[in-house]
């Protein structure tokens, strides 16, 4: 596992670079020619191709796109968080008011800013106004989450050359956290890209070893710190502060950071940050942060919030998951980065990912996604691990457990991608199966390789499979699944009423923020009681056209209301489906008020 410094080469902990600034990466140091001395190792055909500078990024550019493109404009809104976070960015869009955040009519005092300013620059530069399909809501996240890809290439570039780098990158590409987050239009993709912006430019500051100040990296630093702040708060300062600290308690050297220009820097962090926060305390009297920090932020950490609480070791065992198809790797390389636990970048891995773990498994509420910032973390020695070897000689048990971990996630996907669609009761989509089936058939020929000691060469077809699995699922297999899509359906339900153009619309019983966002901002959440009057006013005066959203559990509150109001609600139309938030079966009428000779006398 060999190591290339940038910039000053002179620090006398650094590796020894070559004069393009690039490690070999590949050296084996068991096979020795006559004179003894070290051999480079033959590298497979596709890394000699791409292993470059020019060509590394390239390809993770193209891969990437194609990864996280398909269902940015055929899957609907996913409930719940997506659809906040839009439905608050329409409002500002709608209300040209940038500094409150605002879910209709509740005040959204949970993450800062700066997703929602990107979300509304990203729907006004694709020429569009608060009515935007939710794909240019959904850009930013796309964006990001491609930065996050190349970013890690880069960094990775601090320690290691061309080759180890892009697979860095392509275990970033594939991963399927970050492809899930790529389509929600939220803020955990572009807060990633901002933590790896971070770290890249931390690892160069640490590599160089040196009292100058390095003024571009500290600028860099400093900015990427400040957007990971405003776009989710501590989150950014955790990862990269606790990243320091061990870095410091690791190596009792503290010079390296006098390059960040700390003093400078954090007056550039404060003057980038402070503004927004001045302005929303002003148009908040504070409540802002009394409910940012003292409900959102510490109540996760002290209880599960919202039925996401979960015991420590929860994120260990889930990154099984949504790390693949890097775990399988991370147990063929384990042996090879602990050999090499004093190398730079094992030590800069380990300071990344092991506190801000510990963190994550502390804080009581749990979910899938809170641990992606520490994957590259992983990825960086397992690269460098992989380039040297590693897994060629593992034992036969070792190399079972690595194939089927590489194989599992996308068998059960491939499984789950035509039986999923018949138990909800929809018809699977040909060329989502096939294009799963695909994927299936790469995934085996890349546990294969792991068998037989070539884990290297299982790397591509393991991303090839990421990528058909993608394809299929999200581009032909999730729009398909017509059942869990409620709120499109109810819209077009609702749009299809006749001699209805327009409607003001309440809902009883079916909640979901995707339906506000859908159907509009002045779509309001009303009990039974309420929504029975609400038809009444409508036919108190025969002018408007105003339809009743009502779920069955309500239905009979609501019917009951209408009639002791001398109201006889017309049925309109209905439909069933599944929620997927805790996975209800939904049974949904739409009512309007009846005629005046359908009223009871």
């Amino acid at each position: 596992m060999t190591e290339t410094t940038q910039g000053d080469q002179s620090s006398p902990e650094a590796a020894p670079a070559s004069n393009s600034g690039e490690s070999t990466g590949s050296v084996d140091h068991r096979a020795g020619g006559a004179t003894g001395e070290p051999q480079e190792r033959p590298r497979p055909f596709w890394m000699r191709l791409f292993g470059h500078d020019l060509s590394a990024p390239l390809l993770l550019l193209v891969l990437s796109i194609a990864l996280f493109a398909p269902g940015q404009w055929t899957v609907p809104p996913l409930d719940r968080d997506e659809p906040r976070f839009t439905q608050a960015t329409k409002q500002m869009l709608e209300t040209s008011d940038y500094v409150d955040i605002r879910f209709q009519d509740e005040a959204r005092h949970k993450k800062p800013v700066g997703i929602y300013w990107l979300q509304a620059a990203a729907v006004k530069l694709t020429g569009h106004d608060a009515s935007a399909p939710l794909w240019a809501y959904r850009l930013p996240s796309l964006i990001g989450s491609v930065l996050a890809v190349l970013l890690a290439y880069w960094m990775a570039r601090a320690f290691t050359g061309p080759p180890a780098s892009l697979l860095v990158g392509l275990f970033m590409a594939a991963a399927i956290i970050v492809g899930v987050e790529a389509r929600l239009a939220k803020t955990d993709a572009v807060l990633f890209a901002a933590i790896l912006l971070a770290q890249g430019a931390l690892a160069r500051l640490w590599m160089r070893n040196t009292e100058h100040r390095q003024w571009g990296l500290a600028f860099v630093f400093w900015t990427a710190l400040a957007a990971g702040v405003l776009i989710k708060g501590p989150v950014a300062p955790m990862v990269v502060g606790l990243t320091v600290i061990a870095l410091f308690a690791l190596t009792r050297k503290f010079r390296w950071f006098k390059g960040a220009v700390p003093l400078l820097g954090a007056l550039w962090f404060v003057l980038l940050v402070v503004p927004w926060f001045v302005a929303i305390w002003i148009a908040t009297d504070g409540t802002f942060f009394q409910e940012a920090i003292g409900k959102d932020l510490l109540g996760k950490v002290g209880q599960g919030q919202e039925g996401h609480g979960a015991p420590p070791l929860t994120h260990l065992g889930a990154m099984f998951g949504v790390f693949w198809p890097l775990p399988a790797f991370v147990i063929l390389s384990i042996s090879t980065i602990w050999r090499e636990r004093a190398s730079r970048l094992v030590v800069f891995s380990a300071a990344w990912f092991l506190p801000s773990w510990v963190v994550f498994e502390l804080v009581a509420t749990k979910l899938p996604h809170y641990t992606m910032p520490l994957l590259p973390a992983l990825a960086l020695p397992v690269a460098a691990a992989l380039v040297d070897g590693a897994g060629e000689n593992a034992r036969k048990s070792v190399r079972w457990l690595a194939a089927i971990l590489v194989a599992l996630p996308p068998l059960g996907l491939a499984v789950a991608s035509f039986a999923g669609p018949l138990y909800l009761g929809d018809w699977p989509s040909p060329p989502g199966v096939v294009l799963c089936a695909i994927g299936a058939v790469l995934v085996l020929f890349s546990a294969s390789r792991v068998l037989a000691g070539a884990a290297l060469h299982g790397v591509p077809t393991a991303v090839a499979a990421s990528l058909a699995i993608a394809v299929g699922f999200w581009g032909f297999v999730g729009p398909a699944l017509t059942t869990i899509w409620v709120s499109p359906r109810l819209v077009e339900a609702i749009d299809a009423v006749p001699a209805c153009n327009d409607p003001m619309v309440v809902t009883t019983g079916f909640h979901e923020p995707s339906f506000i966002f859908l159907q509009g901002t002045d779509t309001k959440i009303v009990p039974a009681e309420q929504a029975a009057e609400f038809l009444n006013e409508s036919s108190a005066n025969y002018a408007g056209c105003r339809i009743a959203v009502i779920e069955s559990r309500q239905e009979d509150a609501f019917l009951g209301a209408a009639k002791a109001i001398g109201l006889v609600p017309k049925l309109v139309s209905r439909l069933e489906g599944l929620n997927i938030n805790g996975g209800k079966q939904l049974d949904i009428g739409l009512y309007r008020a009846g005629a005046p000779a359908e009223k009871a006398e």
